[in-house]
């Protein structure tokens, strides 16, 4: 499926990386605790005595070295805690969302009746170009669709080109929660990483974020087709969706295993779309004028 096994540092070199600023943060931050728990190794008896002159009638002997060497022993932890959080990071942000992208993929059975997919929030083109590669694969004619919020149509073609995909693959600003497509349009649509993002001006844990979410998953559905399959990976939120999707009526709903992904637990969501599809709470039908996509 497309190109699999891949080194992770021919992913980072085509992709690159949208926010490095964090865990260049949660990495010098992870030295300076290192850095730190060996100096209170190393200096442990001055450290200790430093205690019981500033604090005389606070620090005898003993309860000055406890509390030295719990100060050293969280300032390693922490260390420990910081390193690992900018790896996580770092690598959820480009080589993992690859594997789930190929897994994401792998969860439409049949691509060789697919002419239409849409990938909501397609960022840099990871997910977007997986599918693209496997729409070559199978010699398909189809094309996928790249919606993001923000502009990155520059950089989103210059990633498909060197994976050889962009015959494939078409991109175009909008709005997820009202999504610049007819009903019934798309055989497949997917999102990676992106739904939890939607509403974060009001507070992630707000109703009126959940709503904001829910928007977009009611938009997912109608611009699928019927007996078509979507499939979303994202973090937190995952429970929310599945209820959603049940509210929606959608069928054949499967939710993967966990996957730890920035910090926090991950899943991908696939459904089914009925082909005889009722109208849900929520879902409105629009009028559209359509002259193409591309």
């Amino acid at each position: 499926m497309g190109k699999t096994g891949r080194d992770w540092t021919q992913i980072y070199a085509i992709y690159g990386m949208d926010d490095w600023q964090t865990p260049v943060f949660l990495l010098i931050h992870a030295i300076f605790f290192s850095i730190s728990s060996v100096l209170f190794l190393v200096y442990f008896d001055f450290v200790c005595y430093s205690f019981q002159l500033i604090l005389p009638a606070v620090f005898s002997t003993g309860f000055a070295r406890f509390v030295a060497g719990f100060t050293g022993s969280v300032t390693a932890l922490s260390g420990v805690c910081l390193f690992y959080a900018a790896g996580n990071i770092f690598y959820s942000s480009v080589a993992l969302r690859w594997e789930m992208a190929q897994r994401m993929v792998s969860a439409v059975h049949d691509w060789s009746t697919v002419k239409t997919a849409l990938d909501v929030g397609c960022g840099r083109g990871i997910l977007l170009n997986a599918v693209a590669m496997q729409l070559k694969k199978e010699g398909s004619s189809g094309r996928v669709v790249g919606l993001d919020r923000k502009n990155t149509t520059l950089s989103t073609l210059r990633t498909a080109g060197i994976e050889g995909v962009q015959e494939y693959v078409t991109c175009r600003e909008g709005d997820a929660r009202r999504l610049p497509f007819p009903d019934n349009y798309f055989d497949v649509v997917v999102s990676a990483g992106f739904v939890h993002t939607v509403g974060k001006e009001f507070g992630q844990k707000t109703a009126a974020a959940s709503a904001e979410r829910m928007r977009v998953l009611g938009e997912v559905v109608r611009v699928l087709k019927g007996g078509s399959v979507g499939v979303v990976w994202d973090l937190v939120h995952v429970p929310e969706y599945v209820q959603r999707l049940q509210d929606l009526k959608m069928e054949d709903i499967r939710v993967s295993e966990r996957v730890t992904a920035f910090m926090v637990s991950s899943h991908i969501v696939s459904f089914r779309k009925p082909s005889q599809h009722v109208v849900g709470p929520s879902e409105v039908r629009l009028d559209w004028r359509f002259n193409g996509i591309c």
